[in-house]
């Protein structure tokens, strides 16, 4: 059976309802809902539009400008820099592929923590999984350090194929140059957009005799 999804509306008051427990809730509270790992949805309550992501980037603002920032200036310019570039869609492909692989480590690592003795010890769960990371921080520097080099050639190999993807789409469009009346060549691209009928004027390269 799919798993229900948890409605909130959010008021032109800014107020967060959730229709779940008839209760109006905080942002605070929707991030303790993503730390759960509950499905839901915010939505306008006049529009109904999806406002979600809306959300998530406001507890994300929140927590970058806490103690402890995820994003450096720099990534963030970087950012900045990718929107609106042909290569947004692909960047953000990748970051999200990315963060799956990184979630599924963090998951084998938590397994691994729980099977030691002394891991169901709720009191001593924080200290445990703390030393368990410092134990572990060479092994896991050297499969991050694997990991990233494998992301690395993954992401040349991809621009390799879009190199190699557009020079082959040019080099089909080209064809040898066309003589027009007055004893002149066109490149090929240029006849290519140029309208039917129009001379080429000034674009014309005189061969010399």
């Amino acid at each position: 059976m799919p798993e229900t999804v948890r409605l909130i509306k959010k008021y032109p008051n800014r107020r967060l309802y959730d229709t779940k427990t008839s209760a109006y809730i905080t942002l605070s509270d929707v991030k303790d809902l993503v730390l759960k790992y509950e499905v839901f949805k915010v939505v306008d309550a006049k529009t109904a539009e999806d406002l979600t992501r809306s959300i998530l980037l406001q507890i994300i603002l929140e927590e970058e400008t806490g103690g402890m920032p995820l994003f450096s200036s720099e990534l963030l310019s970087a950012f900045v820099r990718f929107y609106g570039s042909t290569m947004q869609g692909m960047l953000g492909k990748y970051l999200e592929n990315n963060m799956k692989t990184f979630v599924d480590f963090q998951g084998k690592l938590q397994e691994q923590s729980r099977s030691m003795p002394g891991a169901d010890n709720t009191t001593m769960q924080a200290d445990f999984w703390t030393q368990f990371l410092n134990f572990q921080q060479p092994a896991m520097q050297s499969m991050m350090t694997t990991y990233m080099d494998q992301s690395k050639k993954m992401f040349q190999n991809m621009q390799d194929q879009l190199h190699s993807q557009t020079r082959n789409m040019f080099t089909g469009w080209f064809v040898p140059p066309e003589k027009t009346r007055n004893n002149s060549v066109l490149p090929a691209l240029m006849w290519a957009f140029l309208p039917r009928g129009r001379s080429p004027g000034r674009f014309q390269a005189q061969i010399s005799p």
